[in-house]
């Protein structure tokens, strides 16, 4: 930090143009950005590699008798102990040395919940609430103003559904790839992203309009060979599985960015292609929500052609930010940038549906909610409360703390989940934990709420 000089100035005061000009280097070329570049990108590796194994590849963790039977099978330690040694065919763990506490992989701890929820009280609850016959949840997370903690915040949802016991995909819209890294995915180029679904979704359009301008006798417009091979691109063919046996993930980098400069090309070539629909078609076309619980969705800072597809895809919209007066300004911004976005869309949708007597276009989300994330109740608890007056329901009354705990793991490429509380201690982990744990917890209420209102629509109990 500078300091004031010695006879009391700033230090901004009597800096010596030679000397600045000798401290200043060489000027940069184009070429330079990509030293930088390359710096960092070794950087990158370095940090992410910490976790990997031998092989390259990120490990979860493993998780002890006392955080299992605290947090995610509600039974008493001295239980547990007892339905293994009944059970030998059950996982029973490892010991770091003779005697000491047992240690299980999460792909264990998973069969152990399985077993308790077969055989256990039912008046506990061993899994998750999920309806039977309805579709995963898909849930983006999103915000145009950056270090708001939309990433971390969707990591770590995602983290705590796998905890929880439900099945979870990961997609990752920022193609800054910053998810990816979290999960340790593995993405080569564009076409392992989520770009070839969307072409795909474009492809499939082009080709039925094109039979269409056939019926008329007019020239059809040409397949490309992206489009081509896009054809033949499934989700499963994107999908990859992380070091979390129930999360898996469909990756991002740099190279998925050209698909804000290639979607309005499309867009031009074919009005009639409802882009905004692109990712919902092709996830309900594979069977994605099917096979899934809840579908995590990472958007980039931006409201750009990937988070509209993001956006109209979901079901839950969740929106990070700070409490301060700049980050609620901006997020009020990003609000009535998405009214302006969407009510266009219905607008123009709207126009041309009217006239062909079809029925209209209407978006909807079955909840919108802001998080404040990185929260500081000494110095902001003023500014949160008359966030939460102005705001309402649509400001989540849980603020998400930030505790050194989030720091470290953040250090160490992570999530605060895949931090081995021995590097604490028990009750410095409870605590760090608890902010993530609470914003899970009132993010379930929401999704419970949303299946459980579907239900009752379905048995026709709510109008």
């Amino acid at each position: 930090m500078a300091k004031d000089l010695p006879d009391g100035h700033p230090p901004y005061f009597h800096i010596d143009p030679e000397q600045a000009l000798a401290d200043l280097g060489p000027a940069t070329d184009t070429g330079g950005f990509a030293a930088i570049a390359e710096a960092c990108a070794r950087g990158r590796a370095d940090l992410a590699s910490r976790g990997m194994n031998e092989a390259g590849r990120k490990t979860l963790r493993l998780f002890s008798t006392w955080e299992i039977t605290r947090y995610l099978i509600p039974v008493a330690q001295a239980h547990f102990r007892r339905v293994l040694k009944q059970n030998p065919n059950l996982p029973q763990g490892r010991s770091e040395t003779e005697g000491g506490a047992k240690w299980f992989t999460l792909d264990e701890v998973l069969r152990l919940r399985a077993h308790f929820a077969e055989g256990g009280s039912k008046a506990k609850e061993y899994r998750p609430y999920r309806p039977e016959g309805l579709p995963a949840k898909l849930v983006a997370v999103a915000n145009f103003k950056g270090g708001v903690g939309k990433t971390s915040t969707a990591a770590h949802l995602a983290m705590s559904a796998a905890l929880d016991g439900y099945k979870v995909l990961v997609l990752d819209l920022d193609s800054q790839g910053s998810m990816t890294s979290i999960f340790g995915g593995q993405v080569e180029d564009e076409w392992s992203t989520v770009f070839p679904l969307l072409a795909r979704h474009y492809g499939r359009h082009l080709r039925a309009e094109n039979q269409r301008r056939l019926d008329r006798n007019e020239a059809p417009i040409p397949l490309d060979e992206t489009l081509s091979d896009a054809l033949d691109v499934k989700a499963q063919d994107l999908i990859q599985p992380t070091h979390w046996p129930n999360i898996d993930l469909i990756g991002a980098q740099l190279n998925l960015y050209w698909a804000e400069f290639q979607i309005p090309v499309w867009r031009m070539q074919a009005r009639s292609w409802k882009l905004w629909d692109a990712l919902t078609d092709s996830l309900e076309a594979d069977g994605v929500l099917e096979a899934y619980d809840i579908v995590f969705i990472d958007t980039p800072p931006a409201l750009g052609y990937l988070t509209i597809n993001g956006l109209a895809a979901a079901d839950i919209l969740l929106v990070p930010l700070g409490a301060s007066f700049l980050e609620f300004d901006s997020t009020g911004r990003f609000f009535d940038m998405l009214h302006s976005t969407f009510s266009s869309i219905e607008e123009g949708e709207n126009m041309a549906a009217r006239a062909l007597g079809r029925e209209e276009l209407a978006f909807e989300w079955d909840a919108v909610r802001a998080v404040v994330t990185r929260y500081d109740g000494g110095q902001q608890a003023e500014l949160a409360a008359l966030m939460q007056a102005y705001l309402g329901q649509t400001l989540s009354p849980h603020r998400q703390d930030f505790t050194a705990l989030i720091g470290q793991a953040g250090e160490q490429v992570s999530g605060i989940y895949e931090a081995d509380y021995r590097d604490f201690n028990r009750e410095t982990y409870a605590r760090g934990r608890q902010t993530f744990d609470e914003t899970y917890a009132a993010f379930k209420r929401l999704l419970l709420g949303v299946w459980r209102r579907e239900e009752h629509q379905a048995d026709g109990q709510l109008l």
